[in-house]
Formats: structure tokens, sequence, C-alpha cells
């Protein structure tokens, strides 16, 4: 099917995406910075000033009550921080529109104690509380770095603990399903296999790989947002014709599988530094066969 996709990559702050009209995009697929990850530690630090100074005074407490509250502080600032682009989120998607949140909890010793940071479920709750539907979730089962690694060595119980090798994806709807024309060709055009159907909507997804960053400057994770998923979501969850959005786009991943699968598409990224990756992976300059698209760059003003 011939048909011509517009992209805008805004760089500036997606807590207020004023670029994007109410209701006019499908999807959202997504994966933001992870709260209580240390490699998102400068990030959330340098957008709030509360968040900085509360780890300056983690640094120097020695009291453990004192040490958990502030660790609680963090937590929750971290948190109210993307709020406000979960909200966003709910503005610019039609009725019935899906949001996926690709997310992972949170294992740190902090001070001496260790704890498990739920960030899938804090993420839920904020969804729910903006009036989201949440559907049944998407384990995308991961082959951890250190598959071996435990608290504490040897085979005695108790003082081991489970490893994280799953990471979240998050699906909501806002408001009931949506509805078509019968026939639609685009729908019809938009069509996967009863094998794809069978595989993608299965709740463990043990088939996709994380993708090794290969961007030296980039230290945000050591494994990347692999584009099977954003891939698979907009297979899943849209049809040729509609709008994705990124509000955390990151290298530009969710934007590729957009041009290449037919749909339009919007990401904001807050770091200026990586618009020569993200031209690298979407191939603004490449002609790709059977694919008329356009790609727009817009820079906020002082931002």
């Amino acid at each position: 099917m011939n048909i011509k996709t517009t992209h805008r990559i805004i760089f500036g702050d997606s807590k207020k995406m004023e670029e994007i009209d109410d209701e006019s995009v499908h999807l959202v697929v997504t994966s933001p910075p992870y709260p209580m990850i240390k490699i998102w530690d400068n990030l959330f630090r340098s957008v709030d000033e509360r968040i900085d100074s509360l780890w300056r005074d983690l640094e120097s407490e020695k009291d453990d009550k004192k040490i958990k509250k502030i660790t609680d502080e963090i937590y929750d600032l971290m948190h109210e921080y993307l709020y406000p682009v979960w909200q966003e989120i709910y503005r610019v998607l039609v009725p019935s529109g899906i949001a996926c949140i690709n997310i992972g909890d949170a294992t740190r010793t902090l001070k001496g104690v260790f704890r498990l940071f739920p960030n899938h479920v804090r993420i839920t709750e904020y969804f729910e509380k903006i009036g989201f539907v949440t559907l049944p979730y998407v384990l995308w089962k991961k082959p951890t770095n250190k598959p071996n690694t435990f608290l504490w060595s040897g085979v005695l119980p108790p003082n081991a603990y489970v490893t994280l090798d799953v990471e979240f994806i998050l699906i909501f709807r806002k408001g009931k399903p949506r509805e078509f024309q019968p026939k639609d060709p685009l729908r019809y055009a938009s069509a996967y296999t009863k094998k794809e159907r069978d595989r993608w909507f299965s709740q463990i997804w043990e088939d996709i790989k994380g993708e090794k960053q290969t961007v030296p400057q980039i230290e945000r994770r050591t494994a990347a947002f692999p584009e099977e998923i954003p891939r698979r979501l907009i297979r899943m969850f849209s049809i040729i014709g509609d709008t994705v959005l990124d509000p955390f786009l990151g290298t530009g991943t969710t934007i590729k599988a957009a041009i290449d699968l037919k749909r339009n598409s919007v990401g904001y990224e807050i770091d200026r530094t990586l618009e020569p990756v993200i031209k690298r992976k979407i191939g603004t300059n490449q002609m790709r066969l059977g694919i008329d698209f356009e790609v727009k760059f817009i820079y906020r003003g002082s931002e």
C-alpha cells in the first residue's frame, strides 16, 4: 500500500507536548528513564534540584530510619517527574488509544540497605489515577549480563534473592476498544499472521534479545531498547497510517520502526547531543524501497 508518512522529532521536555494536538495520537511506545537505576541518577538530579539535594543529604546520613525516609523521598520525586508525561499521553491519545510503557524494576543497596523499587507498580498506579484502563502486561524475559549472580554466594538459605531478569511492557487503553468501519482497508492491510498473533499475545516474550549499545558516548544502559519491541507493539496495536508517539525517544528506535511500518510518528528527546545518532539510526538521507516518508526536526527555543 502506497502511503507517505510524516515524522517529527522534537528536542525538548515531553512534560508539555505543545506540538501535539489533543486526541491525535493512536499509540504510545516508550521506555522512560528507570527510577532508582544508577545510570539514570544524574538525569533525575539534573532535572529536579530537590532530588539532587536529597542525594547529597543521603551521602552524609548515618541514621537508618532517616536513610530510608530520604530514599523514599527520592524515589517518589523520580516518579513525580514522570507523572506529567503520563498526563500528556492521556491528552494526546485518541479515545481507544493505547500506551505501551517498557519499564524495569530496580534492586539497589543504598548505605548498606538492600531493597526493591517496584517501578511497574508505581507507574500502573499513576496511569489508573489519570483514567486509563489497565490491560494485561507483557513480561520481556531478558538474558542477564550476570545470570548466576545472587546476593550472597553458595546454596544455603535464606539470604539469596530472586534475580531480576524480566522487564515489564505495561499496556494501557484510553477508554473502550477501537471501532472500525466494516472491512477497513488499512486495518486489513495491517493484519498479522496467526503465528505472529500466537507468539506476540502471549504474556512472556523470551525470543527478544537485548541489543548492545554501540555508541560510546551514550551511557544510558548496557543493552539498548531492541527494535523488535516497538516493531511488535506497533504491529499489535496500530494500523497503517496511524500516529505513534515516543516521549522518551533516546536513539530513535521507535521512529525507525514507525517509518518501516508506514505509521506517522512523533518523538521527544531532551538530549540534543543524540541528534546525529538519531539521524543515523532512522536514515534521514536514505531511500527505502516502497516507503515514502518525511522527517522534520524541531528545536525548542531555550531548552
